[in-house]
């Protein structure tokens, strides 16, 4: 005979195992019915990230395919997106028409020297704004922050006539010298470097080591995202400037791309699109390019910068 005891034991571990396979499989019943809707989401967020690729995507299509269509084609109605034959005339004409070769010399000088220096100095300037004591520091920074409200085209007279009395016209360190200090690139660096751990710092001063042996050694390795950030924004700040090279320069071969690109409208007029579109991939491409290799360093950056303390 069963143990009546066993018997009612059994039962209740039966009834709750049934329960237990009711509940999960009720909760199961609305999981498999919110994931359409959480589906659903997913995709108008695609589409939406697609639409607004397009927005940015077309146009540069538009370039890249008007620089090698021939004027029968980009004047074609309704409009032709694909070339019905590739050339490089255009190209070709485009150089010839404008000293190109002296425009990309000038303009590499000048984004690489200029950049570089606006990067050394940003760092050095955020080093002391984050780590050195010295007196008024604080309302330094707060003037530092001012310059980031006042338009550049304000110190335009006065920088030229700095450079003239300085006999500096129409040279590259009268293109430079102007823009080497970066607010923001100060602003910036000095932010991501309050964030960084302060127990690093302190081991390294127990270690003996000086405030240089600690930039280098340990705050720029740790602050490659922030640096490559703000290098990226001097790149392409020196290399699409337009107003200062215009007024600093009085000889096409001190001229840089943006002021070549207006040199070559002014010369083949604008009824041929093609040869314009040509000068200006040659000015878009080079950045671009390094957009694309530096972009991953960009949200890093501006999100460590956004997380100063504010030591």
């Amino acid at each position: 005979m069963a143990n009546p005891t066993t018997t009612r034991t059994a039962a209740d571990g039966a009834q709750r195992a049934d329960e237990s396979v009711d509940s999960s499989s009720g909760s199961a019943g609305p999981a498999r019915r919110r994931r359409p809707s959480s589906l659903k989401r997913t995709w108008w967020g695609y589409l939406l990230l697609i639409a607004v690729g397009l927005v940015f995507l077309i146009p540069l299509y538009m370039l890249l395919s008007t620089s090698f269509k021939t004027n029968g084609d980009i004047y074609s109605w309704p409009m032709k997106w694909l070339p019905s034959e590739l050339t490089f005339d255009n190209m070709r004409e485009a150089w010839r028409i404008a000293p190109f070769g002296a425009f990309i010399k000038n303009s590499v000088i000048v984004t690489v020297i200029g950049a570089t220096l606006k990067v050394v100095l940003a760092v050095f300037a955020a080093y002391a704004f984050a780590f050195l004591p010295f007196p008024g520091k604080k309302w330094l920074f707060v003037v530092m922050l001012g310059a980031l409200m006042v338009p550049g085209h304000v110190t335009l007279l006065v920088n030229y006539i700095t450079m003239g009395n300085m006999g500096l016209i129409n040279t590259y360190a009268g293109l430079i010298l102007p823009g080497v200090a970066s607010a923001f690139g100060t602003f910036l660096l000095r932010q991501h470097f309050m964030s960084l751990p302060a127990e690093v710092f302190e081991a390294a001063e127990v270690d003996g080591c000086g405030h240089l042996r600690r930039l280098v050694s340990f705050t720029l390795p740790m602050s490659i995202p922030a640096v490559a950030t703000v290098a990226l924004v001097a790149v392409i700040d020196e290399w699409n400037n337009f107003v200062w090279p215009l007024i600093i320069t009085n000889s096409v071969n001190m001229r840089t791309l943006p002021i070549g690109l207006m040199y070559l409208k002014s010369n083949d007029g604008l009824t041929n699109w093609g040869v314009l579109m040509s000068g200006t991939l040659i000015v878009v491409l080079p950045m671009l390019f390094v957009f694309l290799c530096a972009q991953r360093y960009i949200v890093s950056g501006l999100t460590g910068a956004a997380a100063g303390n504010g030591r």
